[in-house]
């Protein structure tokens, strides 16, 4: 297992903070919610590169079950602003995007991120392949499933409740499997490609958990693995509590992931996954 961008998987859990350019996020931290964003972003990048992050994930779509999809064109005009501030502060900072539209990723790649994160792995749109190849740029190809029957309940959120796996980890496999083909057909390099297991995408509290649970077996696939656990709706419905009050739950989850090999911890609390995070790869180490 190796990585281009993460030289030290082995010894080193990456930490990466999420800056949402949404009205709308499941977490609640939606920067599009103020007439500052711009500056509101960046003094959350600063936040969580003084935190210790190792790379800050930029996204402009809400994600979350029930989210209203937004264009390729508004999407670019959130993120561009401060991808190119951000490389002018922080030149040496890695810059993930979260989309799943090659336009987009065309267009942040250009303008200096690093990193495209998919939530659809390829399969949503197959010229997202050829963009990242012809960038030359690292990809997270993520497991989701489309047309998932949704509930909301008024402090806890939405979540997935009409989906189902006859073995939940065996299909998120070979659907990983399948993008990172898709990957390969393109001549993206193995040292360029992270998977995620996409816990809380298409998926019930109980799939979730027996993901988490049976986390290890993905590593058969010998990739880096990016885990994304931070206050979400499988933390929420197991403890009865809010996106804010979910920090305990999100970095017990992280913590469980590092014994089971996740690389990477995709969070909204940098500063206490930081610490978390050293703690146990010090023990690790020891």
């Amino acid at each position: 297992m190796r990585s281009s961008l993460f030289p030290q998987l082995n010894i080193k859990t990456y930490v990466m903070g999420i800056i949402n350019l949404t009205e709308d996020s499941f977490s609640g931290d939606g920067l599009l919610n103020t007439d500052k964003t711009l500056e509101n972003a960046l003094a959350q990048a600063k936040s969580f590169l003084e935190a210790g992050a190792d790379i800050l994930d930029l996204g402009a779509e809400s994600t979350r079950p029930g989210a209203i999809p937004v264009t390729a064109e508004q999407e670019i005009a959130r993120l561009l602003p401060v991808i190119l501030q951000l490389k002018e502060i922080y030149p040496t900072a890695l810059l993930s995007i979260d989309t799943y539209k090659a336009e987009v990723a065309e267009a942040c790649l250009k303008a200096g991120a690093q990193i495209i994160n998919d939530v659809w792995g390829f399969l949503y749109e197959p010229a997202m392949a050829d963009v990242v190849a012809a960038h030359h740029a690292t990809v997270v190809l993520m497991h989701n499933r489309d047309k998932v029957k949704t509930s909301r309940e008024a402090n806890l959120g939405g979540r997935y409740v009409g989906a189902e796996y006859k073995d939940v980890v065996a299909t998120v496999k070979r659907s990983l499997k399948k993008s990172v083909a898709l990957a390969k057909q393109v001549g993206i390099p193995d040292d360029c490609i992270i998977l995620d297991p996409g816990i809380g995408f298409g998926k019930t509290t109980a799939h979730n958990l027996e993901l988490l649970k049976r986390l290890s077996e993905l590593l058969t696939l010998d990739y880096p693995l990016l885990l994304g656990v931070s206050r979400k709706s499988f933390i929420g419905y197991t403890l009865d509590l809010p996106p804010d009050q979910r920090l305990e739950g999100s970095l017990a989850a992280a913590a469980w992931g590092i014994t089971q090999g996740a690389n990477i911890l995709r969070v909204h609390d940098v500063k206490e996954t930081v610490r978390l995070a050293k703690v146990l790869d010090a023990i690790r180490g020891a």
